[in-house]
């Protein structure tokens, strides 16, 4: 790829799903097991909270020539995820990372404005690790963004309509030929141990 051609923000976030994968989730808290899955009583999410995780995915991967995230379900994905695999401290972030969204009223904002507000959330991410705080807990918006990203591209319709999904592995070739538009290779993990 030479130094002027631009990918855009959906390429970008399909080679950094498919490099990083698993490792974008909540470090060794998820990797650990943080809780037992259905046994987190006092985090329940409601259909409006599913409704309100579908809309702040959709902005972070908005439908284009391909379906976004909320057409994959993403609210209830993220709604599972913080469930069973986060602990106690981060669903308290999250729920209020949640609320406070839905009071400044991102529902009701345009998609522009949406977008705006996440960039700030964002800004404010990279500004917490710029300043490399020691046992800096999981923020709202990092959760969010990471779980939308792992949730999009391990989806049906993030994995088949977005990457070059092939079921069946290979043999690993390290230097496929690319031309802009492709859809990226991507095989899933194999499943034994």
């Amino acid at each position: 790829m030479n130094a002027s051609t631009h990918l855009s923000r959906r390429e970008a976030l399909a080679r950094l799903g498919v490099l990083l994968g698993g490792a974008l989730i909540g470090g060794d808290t998820w990797l650990r097991g943080g809780t037992v899955p259905g046994k987190n009583p006092g985090l329940a999410f409601s259909s409006d909270d599913i409704a309100l995780l579908d809309e702040i995915g959709e902005t972070i991967i908005p439908t284009t020539d391909t379906p976004g995230a909320k057409a994959a379900g993403i609210g209830a994905f993220i709604a599972m995820m913080v469930t069973d695999c986060y602990d106690h401290a981060q669903h308290t972030a999250f729920k209020a990372g949640l609320d406070r969204l839905r009071r400044e009223g991102f529902l009701q904002a345009t998609p522009a404005e949406r977008t705006a507000r996440l960039n700030t959330l964002n800004a404010e991410l990279n500004q917490s690790r710029t300043l490399k705080k020691a046992a800096q807990p999981d923020t709202f918006f990092k959760m969010a963004k990471q779980l939308t990203i792992l949730g999009y591209f391990t989806s049906e319709i993030g994995a088949t309509q977005l990457l070059d999904f092939n079921e069946v592995p290979g043999r690993l070739d390290g230097n496929v030929p690319y031309k802009k538009g492709d859809r990226i290779p991507w095989t899933p993990p194999s499943r034994s141990l």
